[in-house]
């Protein structure tokens, strides 16, 4: 699976997802694209799955009929936080469908 991690997703999350090609959004020139133009050049380059921080993206984008699906990272983004829920993470990776949306709740304690 192709993965898109946006600006905010922590870099060490990738070593979580073995199997899966990981590739950044400021690597690919995509990092000033608002979320709309985001998903859309992700889908032209064949990405199968966006993995954000940004809890607003389920108010802008509608998933539905979306070639990609799109994992939310919810509450802290603090890589002391989110590494202890990495299984839980890759589940959630590894079972998203095209089209899909789903939030992995990170609790700040």
């Amino acid at each position: 699976m192709l993965i898109l991690f946006d600006h905010g997703t922590p870099r060490g999350l990738a070593r979580a997802l073995p199997g899966h090609t990981v590739i950044t959004a400021k690597a690919r020139g995509w990092d000033r694209l608002s979320n709309g133009a985001l998903l859309n050049a992700a889908e032209a380059a064949a990405v199968d799955l966006l993995l954000t921080t940004d809890q607003r993206i389920r108010y802008q984008q509608n998933p539905t009929g979306r070639k990609i699906a799109i994992v939310v990272l919810a509450g802290t983004t603090k890589w002391s936080r989110v590494r202890l829920h990495l299984e839980r993470i890759a589940a959630v990776v590894n079972g998203a469908l095209s089209s899909s949306y789903t939030e992995v709740d990170i609790p700040f304690m």
